[in-house]
């Protein structure tokens, strides 16, 4: 009989959501509503639980006190559901340092307001599969320019390109992780999965990539706040499938 336990997620949700204000002045950004009945985070429970995690941590600091009213036990998602709580802001990965002896080995890290279908027990098979030392979950996004594009060389146009398209490569804010990985940093002062990305690269220890092409938003951006709820009737199906 297999009795080893399920998968394990770390959702940030300690933010100012500073970006959607003035909505985020009463409501925390994980619980502003997508669609007529749903927040971001009972989306996220919901899409954890299909995917067999048994368990999951919420790292709570503004307004952290609704959402845990919210959330309570996890009993009503499948899920056993623990908390830690920021004092002070400690960025995408600071909540985590203070509590790796709670953690499995592997486990999966998100921010609290991503809303897609990846399937995010993949993501975490992927990462221990390729034995990294972190996987990133990636997005390609593209940006229109809206002007004619210059490169110049001592004081003369060499290269112009009318209205470019640029492509590009984005972490969606989806992370497989390892404890081993973490456990060289100090805990209780504020480090970002930039911090993390970076000293990476100069050790040499390249972090793998989840490539996904399917739906993605990142409901912190006003832009994509106003989109994920012009599209969320049409994508309910796939982004609760089961609930």
């Amino acid at each position: 009989m297999n009795t080893e336990p399920g998968p394990h997620a770390v959702i940030i949700a300690g933010g100012k959501g500073v970006r959607l204000r003035p909505y985020t002045t009463r409501l925390p950004k994980p619980l502003m509503p997508v669609g007529d009945e749903f927040c971001i985070l009972e989306i996220l429970l919901n899409q954890l639980s299909q995917r067999g995690f048994e368990s999951a941590t919420l790292a709570i600091g503004h307004l952290g006190h609704l959402i845990r009213a919210f959330v309570g036990d996890g009993s009503r998602w499948n899920l056993r559901i623990d908390y830690v709580v920021e004092d002070f802001p400690l960025g995408t990965l600071g909540a985590v340092l203070g509590m790796l002896d709670r953690l499995p080995e592997h486990f999966l890290v998100m921010n609290g307001d991503v809303l897609t279908d990846i399937d995010y027990a993949d993501v975490l098979r992927h990462h221990i599969a390729h034995d990294a030392p972190m996987t990133v979950a990636g997005y390609q996004r593209e940006v229109r320019i809206d002007f004619g594009v210059m490169t110049t060389e001592d004081g003369h146009v060499v290269r112009f390109v009318e209205k470019p398209t640029i492509d590009y490569k984005v972490s969606m804010g989806v992370y497989g992780m390892s404890r081993r990985t973490l456990q060289r940093y100090p805990a209780g002062v504020p480090f970002g999965f930039d911090n993390l990305m970076l000293d990476l690269l100069d050790r040499g220890e390249s972090p793998a990539v989840y490539a996904f092409d399917g739906y993605w938003l990142d409901i912190g951006r006003p832009d994509d706040y106003d989109q994920a709820n012009s599209e969320f009737g049409s994508m309910q199906a796939s982004l609760l499938r089961g609930a």
